[in-house]
C-alpha cells in the first residue's frame, strides 16, 4: 500500500518505521523539509518529500502535526491522492501546553476532529491520539494474542474506517469503533481512554465512561 505522512514527530516517525517495515511504500514530510528527513529515509526506506506531494498517490495519509499548525497545510493537500483514500487524523488540542485556545473547539463545540476535518476539507478517521509513540514499536502483538493492545477509532466515512482499522490490525493492535467524527470526544486528552493500554473489553468500557465536558487542563 502506498501510504503518506505528513509529520515525523514521535508518532509520525515511528509509525515510519513500523510501515515501511511491513513493506508498505511510504513517503513522509515534515515542516522543514525533506532533507531534515535523510537519516529517518537512510534508516527506513521511506521517500522524503514536501508536504505538498506527500498524498500523490497515497491510498492512507497521516496527518500527524500539532493542532494549531493544521490551518496551515497547505492548499490542495489531497491533490492526486489515491481514489478513494482515507485521511487518519492523530491529533489532540493541548490549549495551554501547547496550541493555544480554539475558539470554534472551546466555544462551539466541535471536537478537535471535526475541527481538524472542517480545515482539511475531506473526512478524517481519528486513531493514534491516545497511543504511546514507542507502543507502535514496542507493543505490537499478532491477531488473539493474550494482552493485544486495542485503539479506538472514530469516523464517519465506515468505509475509511474499515481501511484503517484494517492497517491497524496489520500494525499488530486491537482496534474499537469508538463512533462518528462528534463522538471523537470519547478519546480526546483526560478521557478514561486516552493513554489506557488495554485489550478490547477495557478500551469499550472506558469509551462509555467518558464524559464530553473537558477538564481545566484542556480548556483554554
Amino acid at each position: 500500500m502506498k501510504i503518506g505522512i505528513i509529520g515525523a514527530g514521535n508518532i509520525g516517525g515511528n509509525l515510519t518505521r513500523r510501515l515501511t517495515s511491513l513493506g508498505h511504500e511510504v513517503s513522509v514530510a515534515n515542516s522543514r523539509g525533506p532533507e531534515t528527513l535523510s537519516a529517518l529515509a537512510e534508516e527506513t526506506g521511506a521517500t522524503p518529500v514536501t508536504v505538498a506531494e506527500a498524498a500523490r498517490g497515497a491510498e492512507i495519509i497521516v496527518v500527524t502535526v500539532p493542532l494549531k499548525n493544521v490551518p496551515d497545510l497547505p492548499a490542495g493537500l489531497f491533490d492526486g491522492a489515491a481514489e478513494g483514500f482515507a485521511v487518519i487524523d492523530t491529533g489532540n488540542y493541548y490549549p495551554k501546553q501547547r496550541d493555544g485556545r480554539i475558539a470554534a473547539i472551546e466555544d462551539e463545540g466541535l471536537t478537535e476532529s471535526r475541527w481538524t476535518q472542517n480545515h482539511l476539507g475531506h473526512p478524517v478517521i481519528k486513531a493514534f491520539n491516545g497511543t504511546y509513540a514507542d507502543d507502535i514499536l514496542d507493543k505490537p502483538l499478532p491477531a488473539g494474542a493474550p494482552g493485544r493492545i486495542a485503539v479506538p477509532v472514530a469516523g464517519d466515512d465506515e468505509t475509511a474506517k474499515k481501511a484503517v482499522r484494517d492497517l491497524i490490525d496489520e500494525l499488530g493492535f486491537d482496534t474499537v469503533d469508538a463512533g462518528g467524527i462528534d463522538e471523537s470526544w470519547r478519546q480526546q486528552p483526560d478521557t478514561p481512554v486516552y493513554g489506557l493500554r488495554a485489550g478490547v473489553t477495557a478500551v469499550t468500557r472506558a469509551l462509555a465512561e467518558a464524559s464530553p465536558e473537558r477538564t481545566a487542563d484542556f480548556r483554554g
